[in-house]
């Protein structure tokens, strides 16, 4: 009898023939314009399965959402046909692939954004840290009532280019301290009109922006992200537990078809002081998406502490039936994952300093298992 991470899912329009998911991951491996690169094909092809779901990297939805150099996006032509190329590797090897779709806000720089305009947030709060070059996050401008319903419709078209692209769905991320996550939390929304103030107005731009994009594409073909915990960014809620159970519930009620929601683990890694050298993955104690998970009745995927004790991934579906798992890291360095967790191969170790940017190395350089020549640590 087959573990159940190796069972069969539905997800959405999708039946998954394993619960073994590529989280999205930021690799900045698109060219200056934010278009992908052929090495990008490369990439997601080694690590599509027959029947697995890969979530792409946060991409960005215009070209005044902010971001990263390098990150791709997915506003224009060139793009669009671009990502064909990858959604085409990918469904080549029976895979499935969706798109994760991203507004920085104040988690971006002007000089990442044309004309150099500051960045945008729910509130003129600045994140306490550097931004991408080197120096102080600017103080935000806060977006007014009337702009809201803009970039509202931005998320609308990033899903339609999505799926003009071959996506086969696409992820709302609304975790990690970007846009979606800065109205959420609040200690970085202190609006007064309807999008600030309390759990139901704090939550109101996360489920107009699903609302108009499950219109546009559907329900089953659109996923959300979160992280109550992660403290990334400056992140922080007064009542985690009540807003985003808020959230959740609204889901269930009003788009129980969505094709999942995915929530990222409390973890000692995302907060302040952790230590990159020590690569610590335990759950915090007092801290659990369990109350979530029991809100919602579809797919529900759950990244966070599955690098370096993958067998815990086969534990959890035991237990949670509808539950599939995201890798990050593990993902990266083993680009067979999936065959490696099916025959408990020993795994490669990751690199963390290649993660973001440069070309092959850290990205496409992982060899797959050889069982003549063992390279990496067994789980």
């Amino acid at each position: 009898m087959s573990p159940a991470l190796f069972t069969p899912i539905k997800v959405g329009r999708l039946l998954l023939s394993h619960r073994v998911v590529h989280s999205p991951l930021t690799r900045r491996r698109a060219d200056a314009d934010h278009v992908p690169v052929p090495l990008m094909i490369e990439y997601h092809q080694q690590r599509a399965s027959e029947g697995g779901l890969i979530i792409a990297e946060g991409t960005l939805i215009s070209e005044d959402c902010g971001g990263y150099p390098f990150a791709p996006g997915i506003y224009n032509d060139k793009q669009i046909e671009k990502w064909r190329d990858i959604t085409d590797a990918v469904h080549d090897k029976k895979g499935f692939i969706y798109l994760q779709l991203l507004h920085f806000g104040r988690a971006s720089a002007s000089a990442f954004i044309p004309g150099n305009k500051i960045p945008v947030s729910p509130s003129a709060i600045a994140i306490s840290d550097k931004n991408g070059v080197g120096e102080d996050y600017e103080v935000p401008r806060a977006l007014e009532t009337e702009e809201i319903s803009q970039i509202i419709q931005t998320f609308v078209e990033a899903s339609k280019n999505a799926i003009s692209a071959g996506f086969d769905g696409v992820e709302i991320h609304g975790a990690n301290g970007f846009l979606i996550d800065q109205f959420i939390n609040s200690s970085s929304n202190l609006r007064t009109d309807k999008y600030g103030g309390s759990i139901e107005n704090r939550a109101r731009f996360v489920l107009e922006v699903v609302e108009n994009v499950t219109k546009a594409i559907g329900e089953d073909r659109t996923g959300v992200r979160f992280s109550p915990w992660s403290g990334f960014q400056d992140m922080e809620d007064d009542t985690p537990y009540e807003t985003w159970g808020y959230i959740v519930n609204q889901f269930q009620e009003k788009h129980p078809n969505l094709a999942y929601i995915h929530f990222i683990e409390p973890r000692d890694d995302y907060l302040p002081g952790y230590n990159p050298e020590v690569d610590r993955t335990e759950i915090l104690e007092n801290d659990t998406i369990e109350p979530f998970r029991k809100a919602w009745k579809g797919p529900f995927i759950t990244a966070g502490g599955y690098t370096t004790t993958p067998k815990r991934a086969f534990e959890t579906t035991e237990r949670l039936e509808n539950t599939l798992i995201g890798f990050g890291r593990t993902f990266i360095a083993n680009p067979d994952l999936v065959l490696r967790l099916k025959n408990d191969w020993p795994l490669n170790k990751y690199d963390r300093s290649t993660f973001y940017e440069g070309g092959s190395v850290g990205y496409t350089d992982y060899p797959f298992y050889n069982p003549e020549k063992v390279n990496g640590i067994k789980s």
